[in-house]
């Protein structure tokens, strides 16, 4: 696997409380492109479950180091962000979760970097933020109620972006069509226009100013040449439709006419 500056980033959870949010941080991880997860007083789990909560992520589980201080585990890191909900005073540097990947890949150019989680009930404790270099907290509504994972999510994910490490290819559409050409699109606007005029639209609107919205709409839709197709057509049925039921009310009118002549020759 090719290096990644990602590979100079640490997760660090301190005292985590619940052995779920261990296996959902391991899985963001994976997702993610972040491999170093430190763990400070955890309570006990099991590798396994961790495994089922987050599947395919055996590497991972099998690199989990555990620490009996904040110093042991922070003590390789060049640069620490403390994620944290509680107003602290201004003496540290605050950031967003993408304002914080920004300082730490330059960080990260020269040295380890840390992100670090606090406690589900009580997050952060002062003695963690005191050797955080910043702090992080992700603007919310003022219903703050997100978990460790989530957190370490979203910070793990300005990560990833920012480093350019996105390898899952999103296919195209099964059945990918190309641009339409002018001509198309051309042919496609009379269609509309003819449409238009058989239903009578035209007869309280200006035809130019109609017209001209309708390209705009159509234009800023960008269809593929399916998608148009599929736009002409309905104007085309329109018109058939117009045309069939027309034809059907002329065969009606002769036949009642043929019916009362008859009823008048009887008579």
């Amino acid at each position: 696997m090719a290096e990644s500056i990602l590979d100079a980033v640490t997760v660090v959870l301190y005292e985590s409380q619940d052995p779920i949010n261990i296996g959902a941080v391991v899985r963001a991880m994976k997702n993610m492109g972040v491999h170093d997860l430190r763990l400070i007083r955890p309570c006990h789990y099991d590798p396994n479950r961790i495994e089922q909560i987050a599947h395919d992520t055996r590497d991972l589980v099998e690199r989990i180091r555990h620490f009996g201080t904040i110093d042991e585990a922070l003590a390789d890191c060049v640069y620490v962000v403390g994620f944290s909900g509680r107003r602290q005073a201004a003496r540290w540097s605050r950031h967003t979760p993408r304002s914080a990947a920004v300082d730490l890949l330059e960080h990260a150019q020269s040295g380890r970097v840390a992100i670090m989680f606090g406690r589900e009930d009580h997050g952060l404790p002062n003695e963690a933020l005191d050797r955080s270099h910043a702090i992080c907290t992700i603007p919310t509504t003022e219903h703050f109620s997100l978990n460790v994972a989530q957190a370490c999510l979203l910070a793990l994910y300005e990560l990833h972006v920012l480093a350019g490490d996105s390898t899952k290819r999103i296919p195209a559409p099964r059945h990918a069509a190309g641009a339409p050409t002018k001509e198309a699109m051309e042919q496609t606007f009379a269609d509309m226009r003819n449409a238009l005029e058989a239903i009578a639209y035209f007869k309280t609107r200006n035809e130019e100013l109609i017209m001209r919205a309708m390209r705009s709409v159509v234009f800023r839709a960008n269809p593929d040449s399916r998608e148009l197709l599929m736009l002409r057509t309905a104007s085309i049925e329109v018109l058939r439709t117009i045309e069939r039921e027309s034809r059907l009310a002329v065969q009606k009118a002769l036949a009642d006419k043929e019916q009362t002549d008859g009823a008048l020759s009887d008579a």
